[in-house]
């Protein structure tokens, strides 16, 4: 039985600390060439798998999928309560949307691409590494140790992968529903182009794939923010805030050919995909514009996150 020790009723076994003190004098201090102790591997520390979970048991990540998944279902309330007629054939994208599965999948992303999802890509960039300094636990997290560039190389990662998984789970959820309500019939583009099902279908993953590279831009921007600033809301919200400012700039005609070298100018470029004779043109400028607005906002991101101080 343990004896305490008069003082703060804290109970002592001496032969449990002296066990511990000798297990600790008997642990191997070696220190590698690279100054790291004997046995320490980098690539050991916050594995993937492991972040993707603590991302996937916050609230705000089922929050956001949630709703995704719920939105094409609170579309077709709309439609419904609206009494739209399943079998227009003519009239844009909205109007269309009851035509047939891949009309309303089409539709889904239209009225998404310009405030939901730009805000879900900023929501899960722009709160990787704000919220861990928010919280304090960034210097704990480098503290393991985890390295710099792979902390931010392993946030980025699961980042992206719940952002594609949001993008993904739009269509996928949007054309069961469609087929479910409206059948699987032709998709039909506002010039009056009839585009087979399985055609379609080919169309939409190109979409999906294209809104991916896209929206890079934007998990670049929020990224670049997030670590260089401690408020998430404000990385979230100043990255939105870029999105909506682009898209007003780009409705603004007397800025002519300027227009093009916007983020969001070729944010719909996807629509292109549904007709039957495809124009790459502005598909192919949208990619490099996205690749380009992203290489600089990540490398920025990596400059400045390794020399940020963490420890304060």
């Amino acid at each position: 039985m343990s004896e305490g020790n008069g003082s703060g009723g804290v109970h002592t076994d001496p032969a449990a600390l002296q066990e511990l003190s000798d297990l600790a004098t008997a642990e191997p201090a070696e220190v590698g060439p690279d100054g790291a102790v004997a046995g320490y591997r980098a690539d050991r520390t916050l594995r993937l798998g492991v972040e993707l979970k603590r991302q996937l048991r916050r609230r705000r990540t089922q929050l956001v999928l949630a709703f995704v998944a719920v939105l094409p279902f609170i579309l077709v309330v709309a439609f419904q309560i609206g009494q739209s007629s399943p079998n227009r054939r003519s009239g844009g994208f909205v109007d269309l949307a009851t035509a047939s599965a891949p009309n309303f999948v089409v539709l889904a992303f239209f009225v998404s691409g310009t405030f939901l999802l730009p805000m879900i890509v900023a929501l899960f960039f722009g709160d990787t590494i704000a919220s861990e300094s928010s919280w304090s636990s960034l210097k704990y997290l480098l503290a393991i140790p985890v390295p710099r560039h792979r902390l931010l190389r392993q946030k980025a990662a699961v980042s992206g992968l719940l952002s594609i998984a949001a993008l993904v789970l739009l269509p996928v959820v949007s054309l069961l529903v469609g087929i479910i309500w409206y059948g699987a019939g032709d998709a039909i583009s506002p010039t009056g182009d009839a585009v087979g099902f399985g055609d379609s279908l080919l169309a939409l993953l190109m979409s999906t794939v294209y809104i991916v590279v896209q929206l890079a831009w934007v998990a670049g921007l929020a990224l670049l923010l997030s670590v260089s600033t401690d408020a998430p809301l404000g990385a979230v919200g100043g990255t939105v805030l870029v999105a909506i400012l682009s898209q007003i700039l780009d409705q603004i005609t007397a800025l002519g050919g300027l227009r093009n070298y916007l983020p969001t100018h070729y944010s719909f470029a996807w629509l292109d995909l549904i007709s039957t004779d495809i124009d790459w043109t502005n598909l192919a400028s949208g990619v490099l514009s996205s690749v380009l607005y992203t290489t600089v906002f990540l490398l920025l991101a990596g400059r400045r996150f390794a020399r940020k101080d963490v420890t304060s």
